[in-house]
């Protein structure tokens, strides 16, 4: 990450904030107001109460993901989905053991950046960590994002997903009555950010699709106290166990969504050792903000067009912007159902996520929702291209229910009607500079 930043800061792209900011929402206040501006990264010099500095945004821009991704031709979605086809199929090993660090520190929790985002917020939470575990059975590694809150000099409580691996790890460890060893990663390389945020096959090591986006093997070492590989790019490791039989109160917090999620019991994670790299750089990561969407809706869509392309013909595009429970697929209409067959994998693709899905045609860009919307209203009946499913479980957090159901909308145009629905152009229009017409022109 930190190699990233330097060739971010040689562009021109980072900005940087000298002034002294406060952890406690001046932060986070500080990151919103700059997003509203631009997608451009932050660095954050002179954090009280911390001699680390912190970066943020580095992945809220679509253009620096696509940067990430080695195969340069065609989409987001198809590229990303050749990596998850390697990275699967994969046989030489993904990582490559190198020695530890040789600037490592050792410090405590305490001397991280403890940083309050939202206003109801139960405290500092580490929101770019990605846990590091092992299957307590395989061996397996596995790399996942979980919400840490720091509880104590020696404690953060995590929130585990239902549908992640690790859950499943801890949930076979607790049986067996041990705690599960796991590592915090606070700064890893892009690679291992964008893999750690794709859910692969079980079994499958997110490490090798790291290889497969950097081009190479990662290179990681044996963590001190858990003895788990960690990349040796790392900036901050926090290593430590996640205790069996123990809850605590966590949250609440202010999630993706763009609300709180309420306190709950909820599992503990005693720290052993805490390291860093000399100058480490702190990742930063605003809950529900662009650098906490762009990578998930990129992640989705990829998965999404690679389960149609399997299964179906005329898939051009897919996006799962915005608010990645969105998808939108773009096709060449080969049938007169062919939309709805879309719309029937897409809500089988990925459980989670997909609660609206939308068909276009290749005269639509996908990408904007008004396009979409204006598609879908002005080319037939509204009712009769609206498949609605209920009872369809949705989201994995949804204690009320609240994400129960599927809703799709067919905006191709009517099979064998094409020509009625041609999209007006104005000639010349994009050879036209306005500053060759106009000027600023004073009162009539």
């Amino acid at each position: 990450m930190r190699e990233w930043v330097n060739q971010l800061a040689e562009a021109g792209e980072l900005l940087v904030a000298e002034r002294a900011v406060d952890p406690r929402f001046e932060l986070a206040a500080v990151t919103k107001r700059a997003q509203q501006a631009g997608n451009r990264p932050i660095l954050f010099r002179n954090v009280k109460g911390t001699r680390l500095e912190v970066v943020t945004n580095l992945f809220a821009d679509a253009r620096r993901l696509r940067s990430l991704v080695p195969v340069k031709e065609g989409p987001f979605a198809a590229a990303y989905a050749s990596m998850l086809d390697a990275a699967e199929s994969r046989v030489v090993a993904p990582t490559r053991e190198a020695p530890a660090p040789g600037d490592l520190q050792q410090g405590q929790l305490s001397d991280l950046p403890l940083i309050t985002y939202h206003e109801r917020d139960a405290g500092p939470y580490f929101t770019a960590a990605i846990v590091l575990a092992r299957d307590p059975d395989t061996g397996v590694p596995n790399l996942s994002f979980h919400r840490a809150m720091y509880a104590g000099p020696r404690e953060l409580r995590l929130r585990l997903g239902d549908s992640h691996d690790l859950t499943d790890y801890q949930r076979r460890a607790e049986e067996a009555g041990q705690a599960l060893p796991v590592a915090l990663l606070i700064g890893v390389p892009p690679a291992v950010f964008m893999a750690a945020g794709t859910h692969l096959p079980a079994g499958v090591d997110e490490y090798a699709l790291a290889a497969e986006l950097a081009g190479q093997r990662v290179d990681v070492y044996s963590g001190a106290h858990s003895g788990l590989p960690v990349p040796s790019a790392t900036e901050i490791v926090i290593e430590g166990r996640i205790l069996p039989g123990e809850r605590r109160p966590e949250g609440p917090f202010g999630e993706v969504l763009g609300y709180y999620v309420p306190e709950a019991p909820n599992h503990v994670m005693e720290v052993e050792c805490v390291t860093w790299r000399r100058d480490a750089l702190f990742h930063s990561l605003l809950c529900g903000s662009r650098e906490d969407l762009a990578p998930l809706e990129a992640i989705n869509a990829a998965r999404v067009y690679r389960d149609l392309s399997r299964r179906l013909p005329g898939i051009v595009d897919v996006s799962c912007a915005p608010a990645f429970m969105n998808t939108t697929v773009q096709i060449r209409p080969q049938y007169r159902e062919h939309a709805r067959d879309v719309m029937e994998v897409v809500f089988d693709s990925h459980a989670d996520y997909n609660q609206l899905c939308c068909v276009v045609e290749e005269d639509v860009d996908l990408s904007d929702m008004n396009a979409v919307m204006h598609a879908f209203i002005t080319r037939g009946r509204v009712d009769a291209r609206t498949l609605v499913i209920s009872d369809r479980a949705g989201f994995y957090r949804d204690t009320q229910s609240d994400f129960v159901g599927r809703v799709g909308l067919d905006a191709t145009r009517p099979f064998g009607r094409e020509g009625e629905f041609v999209v007006k152009e104005v000639p010349g229009l994009d050879a036209v500079r306005l500053a060759d017409y106009l000027t600023r022109g004073s009162r009539i």
